[in-house]
């Protein structure tokens, strides 16, 4: 009986191998992602656990293999509703691959030193860095610890580093394309190329196809990316004679709409055409009704845990870039 002090006495797995009628090696085994071990074995160990009401501490257990079952992911951001789709989609993979996601939110002004503290302390077999996150730092001292690492649309060619990179050319291609055959004679990008690897990108290839097709667009700088900031430069769109707008994602272009669209009613379409990216839930709302371009995030997370496992098997592997289709989704703004 247990000690009524000290609570009920906890179940190891030594009492899930004799109720099971097996080894202790043959529990650590049964609960190994990718482990030897019969299906018949696996079961009976399942059905005592499950009896025993025993859990696995997979932290105990980092700590005799130097390694957890834990993926770092590293984000900044996570205002945005793309963000929230983005580490869904990864946690949603990585727990089918039997691992265990844990977030961790930064921003390009944090203390980056205090995410790889805690990214190493964990012990993590791998990490995720998504966007707008900061890589180097973390990149250079997760390496030297020996700790796979993939990035998610950045630039930083880092060696060993793998990148999953959504087809931002393509993206900036496609806009730019769709409001000039529309009837757009006045076309301007609106983005912080300084901050954003991707923004950066889809601005230039925006540009590019512009002056392709003989007409020279404006290119509307502000700080974020980010909806606030793009409430607050829309103010300026209805005196500079742009009738098409290409917002770097849909957040921003969600403020832009906004604005536009006071004193208007809800039926109303915006007074210029408007294309986004990103493809957010908001951009399908009745109030919105946003034209944008798709990035898939369910695409992007099955290749981005696919570098990863295949560089825990083989760390030495050059450096490797994959790239993420994107879509033209057509509504009501474009």
């Amino acid at each position: 009986m247990a000690d009524k002090d000290k609570g009920p006495r906890k179940v190891t797995s030594f009492d899930v191998a004799r109720v099971a009628g097996v080894s202790r090696a043959a529990v650590s085994r049964a609960f190994t992602p990718d482990a030897s071990v019969s299906p018949k074995t696996r079961e009976k160990v399942y059905q005592a656990a499950k009896e025993l009401g025993y859990r696995v501490n997979y932290l105990a257990r980092s700590l005799t293999n130097k390694r957890s079952d834990l993926v770092g992911l590293v984000a900044a951001g996570l205002d945005n509703p793309f963000r929230t789709l983005q580490i869904e989609n990864l946690a949603r993979v990585l727990l089918a691959r039997n691992f265990r996601p844990i977030l961790l939110p930064t921003s390009p002004e944090a203390d980056t030193s205090t995410v790889i503290g805690q990214l190493l302390h964990y012990a993590v077999s791998g990490v995720i860095v998504t966007s707008d996150a900061p890589p180097t730092e973390i990149c250079e001292q997760c390496a030297a610890e020996g700790v796979p690492i993939v990035l998610i649309n950045k630039g930083n060619d880092i060696p060993f580093v793998d990148r999953i990179i959504s087809d931002d050319d393509m993206a900036g291609q496609l806009a730019a394309t769709h409001l000039i055959d529309s009837g757009v004679r006045k076309p301007a990008v609106m983005a912080a190329p300084a901050i954003s690897y991707t923004a950066r990108r889809r601005s230039e290839a925006f540009v590019a196809r512009c002056k392709q097709l003989s007409v020279e667009p404006e290119f509307l700088h502000i700080k974020i990316n980010d909806y606030r900031s793009g409430y607050e430069a829309a103010a300026e769109l209805a005196a500079s004679g742009i009738d098409g707008l290409f917002c770097a994602n849909d957040y921003m272009a969600c403020g832009v709409i906004d604005r536009v669209m006071q004193g208007r009613g809800r039926d109303d379409a915006p007074p210029l055409s408007i294309i986004g990216h990103d493809d957010i839930p908001q951009a399908s709302w009745t109030a919105y009704d946003l034209t944008t371009i798709r990035q898939p995030c369910d695409v992007q997370a099955e290749k981005t845990v696919d570098l990863l496992m295949s560089r825990m098997a083989e760390p030495e592997l050059t450096a490797r870039v994959e790239f993420t289709p994107v879509t033209l989704i057509r509504r009501r703004t474009a």
